[in-house]
């Protein structure tokens, strides 16, 4: 039950079009276009990048629970993300944000490995019951 789903790494960049390009060459292709909104999502085979610029600094890794490699909801058991972060806080692991634990649906929460990497955890579909 703790499938953590899609696995992307989220880059922060400082040029969008430079970085599309770039990445472009190195064999992805675009999969989700929001230039207009200063991101991107990008797919080569199995691997996905997102591209933000000047949305947060530093580069994220990124679990989507309940979603598969294109973006859908699948029928794979997950836990909610409420349940995860309280799961996590009672493990002695600090919290960056938070999701509100009284909301239901989608929701996120961020936490550091023990090396500062930025992890978090983004559901954008409910939990199963």
């Amino acid at each position: 039950m703790n499938s953590l789903g899609n696995f992307s790494v989220s880059l922060a960049v400082k040029d969008l079009r430079a970085s599309r390009a770039f990445y472009e060459t190195l064999g992805f292709t675009v999969f989700h276009d929001q230039s207009a909104q200063n991101w991107m999502i990008l797919k080569s085979a199995t691997a996905t990048i997102g591209l933000f610029q000047g949305m947060f600094e530093g580069n994220i890794l990124t679990f989507n629970p309940g979603w598969d490699a294109e973006g859908q909801p699948t029928d794979t058991p997950f836990e909610d993300v409420r349940a995860m972060q309280t799961r996590l806080k009672g493990a002695g692991i600090a919290l960056v944000t938070e999701a509100d634990e009284a909301s239901t649906g989608p929701a996120s929460f961020m936490v550091t490995d023990p090396d500062g990497n930025m992890i978090m955890i983004d559901q954008h579909v409910p939990a199963p019951a």
